[in-house]
């Protein structure tokens, strides 16, 4: 993740948290998010969220560091996340708000971390890495999910047409 206040991040975890972890069992995967602030802001990120699979923090960012995640934002703005819902103006003010009205009035990490997304294993061979290039450029979901072998999940509140 980039920040746990960061409006995207929170709605892309909000659709991760729509992941059956029956999916993830029939493939054996697991589900990780890491943030970059301190643990106490885990339980309160994943109520908001709905998320209820494995979150760690990484304080120092030594995770980000290693595999060479960005600071700031790159200059392709194009690119949108199918999982960010909120425009950059609501979507800020509610950010924004949330560190206001939060119990620790904290940033919750370094704004300017850019966040990625990885399969690695078994062992530490990495299958797929992402290395996000602004607050807006997450792999989609399903992407990632089918690179693991994992089922895909129907993000939308339309109904599917399955053809037969």
């Amino acid at each position: 993740l980039q920040n746990f206040l960061c409006y995207t991040c929170k709605e892309y975890v909000e659709d991760l948290a729509k992941v059956p972890k029956a999916f993830l069992q029939e493939a054996n995967v697991r589900l990780i998010v890491i943030g970059q602030s301190s643990y106490h802001h885990i339980k309160p990120f994943c109520s908001l969220t709905g998320y209820t699979h494995e979150m760690y923090v990484d304080p120092q960012r030594e995770i980000y560091k290693t595999l060479g995640m960005k600071r700031g934002e790159g200059n392709n703005v194009s690119v949108r996340s199918p999982h960010v819902k909120s425009n950059t103006f609501l979507g800020s003010i509610r950010s924004v708000w949330r560190a206001m009205t939060g119990p620790a009035f904290d940033f919750q990490g370094d704004p300017a971390q850019q966040g990625g997304a990885l399969i690695l294993g078994p062992g530490n061979e990495v299958h797929f890495l992402h290395l996000d290039k602004n607050r807006l450029d997450h792999v989609p979901i399903n992407t990632v999910l089918q690179l693991a072998g994992v089922k895909t999940v129907n993000f939308t509140n339309k109904p599917q047409i399955i053809d037969v």
